[in-house]
């Protein structure tokens, strides 16, 4: 290390922050050097200390205490009996072990893990026990960090209790945990749980705060109180947290997850708190740069004050080389709103060096200030200088200057922010923009008003004109809001209660609607002596309440001529379409009729049918669907079923029948976009069992015969009222005995974003289900139950030629 030091000679032609960070790294490197002496030395007290624990089954401060008593009777030195009791095991020696101990012989610790590991998991017996804590003694010996700690636990832990992960915290000042150590974790893990806020229903805070360990052995119901480490949780299903035996308040927190479920039996209890004993002079030595003596003498006077105090402040502690130079200053004191370059506030800050938080400050004006304000005791003030933060995630760019005076042999730096008062006034001025509103004030005694600029724009005054004396106040309100106004105002200044009243003014542009809302301040006799308060414009609140009012109204009389139609169109929709209760019989066909509504929806639709029987005893079916809902529908709808059955009746053929009714809505529809409709109609002569059939823009009759069902083909032919001039195909099928014929609407087979042919799939396989499972008596009627929650009408007829058995 001899050749990386920096000689005072070296900083010839360098500048002043190099120097100075150069000599932090050189002091760095000399207190790693020296922390190696003394772990070296600790090592050896740490093994010493662990064979006593595991021979006597004492703790470790008892140990501790028992090596001391030794050395004094010997009247030698700790490390020196500490050699003593490790050269009678047969220990080996470290690098510092003096001349003449025995290295070549197998140490009592090294024969009692080679014992352990044929004694097969789950040994309980006291002896195999104590060979787990010597084995976690020796391991302690060169152990450094907490990650070394935490491995070492595992590694000891691990076969014999099941101990997977091990996870060891630091209580911080600031009552937060971070994460010290872990083993059996992986780095994803460690990230997310590197720091917990104070919080409720964390297993580590609350062992951290009763001293008592806390161990979780159900996990299902340790999830509902608590916090649970790990990804999955069910990862560890049972774990505990052991705080490090110390001075209180405790401040390190060891967590052993196991993949072993159940609870902790006793025996095991125990061993987790020794081993936890055992480390516990490891983890408290506070080999790191914030170990103790950070913070001593009157320091924490000074922090309670900062605790108090608004701002940013620190006190700093001058770190001086051998010859008496001031190298860098050591932080022993922050307010909770200092912070440093890389995050780090308050408490945090405490220990850590100024070049190591604030490195661009080395070589500045501000650095020689320091100086001379420690040299001269004269209070040093840095010109003010632009600096960018973020408040409340917002950037904002503050002006900011530096004042140092010296306390004893300190410094004490603050931060001066000097734009607070323009911003604050800017803030005050935007809320009362956006807010529309303005604060007032009376002075009862001088009689004094006051406005802020705002007041006059609520009042829609020009602010030449001054603001309104009190007594002024009712020339400008609306005549029947004065009593009221007037009341509330004698209240305020009669029994000193408070106000918030609205009323009416009225301006050059309308009457306005305000809100006063105010206290009074009295003196030591109950007096009024001043009132304030604010005036707000209500005036779009309350022209969107009567707007809000207005709408609703419209809108229940919109549902009310709703529903008044819905109820008519039912009405006639009944008159037209009666519903049979059973199954009709025509033309020697049995034919089964449903009709359903749909759920939701103000409106009737146009859905129909007709099953009639023509003078020549042959039958007609029909099955509608009209475009769009409520009356103009049903009106439709009656306007096709009735012409349908006249031309049908004096023996027009289908495609006839079919091409007249689109001339019928081309001509006489009576909005812009007219009226459309789908249809299909069909014929059935007894005598030779035939079924003639025509179609307009409809889905096409499926035929369930001998269990298969299968869809017509489709005759030319598109939907009514579309075009004129629309021709009209015509087919034929010979039905025989058992056969259904089903007619539909699309509402038995439509789903909102399905295809359509997964829907005539779906009625296909449900009709051939349904007449397999005997079904067949009344099939249109079961197949529409099947569709609940339908968004359309539902039409169906089932045309059924029975056996002739």
């Amino acid at each position: 290390m001899e050749g990386d030091s920096i000689r005072p000679d070296s900083g010839v032609g360098t500048a002043p922050e190099v120097l100075a960070l150069a000599k932090v790294v050189t002091r760095l490197r000399a207190e790693v050097a020296d922390l190696e002496g003394v772990a070296s030395v600790t090592a050896v007290v740490e093994r010493a200390k662990g064979v006593l624990m595991a021979q006597a089954g004492v703790s470790a401060d008892a140990a501790h205490q028992l090596l001391l008593d030794r050395a004094e009777r010997r009247r030698g030195t700790l490390l020196e009996e500490s050699w003593i009791i490790l050269s009678r095991i047969g220990a080996r020696p470290t690098s510092t072990a003096p001349q003449g101990a025995s290295s070549e012989s197998v140490s009592l610790l090294d024969s009692a893990s080679l014992c352990t590991s044929g004694s097969g998991r789950g040994d309980r017996r006291p002896g195999a026990r104590r060979v787990l804590l010597a084995r976690l003694a020796k391991g302690l010996a060169s152990v450094r960090t907490a990650d070394d700690v935490a491995e070492l636990l595992r590694a000891v832990l691990g076969d014999e209790e099941d101990v997977d992960a091990v996870m060891i915290y630091r209580l911080v000042p600031t009552g937060s945990l971070e994460l010290a150590g872990g083993a059996g974790i992986d780095a994803a893990l460690a990230e997310q749980w590197s720091h917990i806020p104070p919080l409720s229903g964390v297993a580590a805070l609350e062992a951290s705060a009763t001293r008592e360990g806390v161990w979780l052995e159900d996990l299902e119901a340790d999830a509902v109180d608590y916090l649970l480490i790990g990804d999955p949780p069910e990862r560890w299903p049972s774990r505990a947290w052991l705080p490090v035996p110390g001075s209180p308040p405790t401040t390190m927190v060891v967590g052993f997850f196991r993949s072993r479920p159940g609870p902790f039996d006793p025996s095991t209890r125990t061993l987790l708190r020794r081993a936890v004993r055992l480390c516990s002079g490891t983890l408290r030595e506070g080999r790191g740069p914030h170990g103790p003596g950070a913070v001593f003498g009157d320091v924490e006077a000074v922090q309670s004050i900062f605790d108090a105090t608004p701002g940013p402040m620190v006190l700093l502690t001058p770190l001086r080389s051998q010859a008496g130079e001031v190298e860098d200053y050591r932080i022993d004191a922050a307010a909770p709103e200092s912070v440093d370059a890389v995050g780090r506030r308050g408490r945090e800050l405490v220990g850590r060096r100024v070049l190591e938080t604030y490195p661009t400050v080395a070589g500045t004006a501000l650095w020689d200030g320091y100086r001379e304000t420690l040299a001269t005791g004269t209070v040093y003030e840095s010109e003010p200088f632009a600096y960018d933060e973020m408040t409340a995630g917002v950037p904002q760019r503050s002006v900011y200057s530096v004042r140092v005076s010296r306390l004893g042999d300190r410094l004490v730096v603050s931060w001066i922010r000097h734009d607070t008062s323009e911003r604050e006034a800017r803030r005050l001025a935007q809320l009362q923009r956006l807010g529309n509103l303005g604060w007032v004030g009376w002075n009862l005694v001088t009689d004094e008003i006051t406005w802020s600029d705002h007041v006059y724009a609520v009042f829609d005054r020009d602010p030449e004109l001054g603001p309104i004396r009190m007594e002024e106040l009712p020339d400008h309100l609306v005549a029947e809001d004065v009593p009221r106004l007037g009341s509330s105002v004698r209240r305020l200044l009669g029994d000193g209660r408070a106000v918030d009243e609205s009323f009416r003014v009225n301006t050059a542009n309308g009457v306005r609607h305000l809100r006063f809302v105010a206290e009074v301040r009295t003196d030591a006799d109950g007096a009024p002596v001043e009132v304030h308060g604010f005036f707000q414009d209500l005036t779009a609140l309350r022209d969107a309440e009567r707007a809000l009012v207005e709408s609703e109204r419209a809108v229940l009389v919109q549902r009310g001529m709703l529903k008044a139609e819905r109820a008519l169109g039912a009405r006639l929709q009944d008159t037209l379409l009666p519903v049979p209760e059973q199954s009709l019989e025509l033309a020697g066909l049995c034919v089964d009729v449903a009709y359903v509504p749909a759920d939701s929806g103000v409106n009737v639709g146009g859905d129909w049918y007709s099953a009639i029987e023509l003078p020549d005893e042959s039958a007609l079916f029909v099955v509608g669907d009209v475009s769009g809902h409520g009356l103009a529908a049903v009106g439709t709808m009656a306007q096709l079923r009735f012409y349908t059955k006249g031309m049908t009746v004096t023996g027009s053929a289908l495609p006839d029948v079919l091409g007249r009714l689109n001339a019928l809505l081309l001509h006489t529809a009576t909005d812009r976009g007219g009226a459309t409709a789908t249809m299909v109609m069909g014929r059935y002569q007894p005598w030779d069992r035939r079924l003639t059939w025509v179609r307009a823009g409809h889905l096409p009759p499926l035929l369930i015969r001998g269990g298969e069902a299968t869809f017509l083909p489709q005759p030319e032919g598109c939907l009514l009222g579309a075009a004129f001039h629309s021709t009209y195909g015509q087919e034929a099928i010979g039905l025989l005995p058992g056969d259904h014929l089903l007619f539909y609407t699309d509402g038995l087979v439509e789903e909102p974003g399905e295809d359509i042919e997964l829907g005539l799939e779906r009625l296909a396989g449900s009709a051939v289900k349904l007449l397999g499972e005997g079904g067949s008596a009344m099939l249109a009627r079961t197949l529409a139950a099947l569709r609940s929650g339908n968004r359309d009408d539902i039409c169906a007829l089932d045309i059924h030629l029975p056996d002739d058995s």
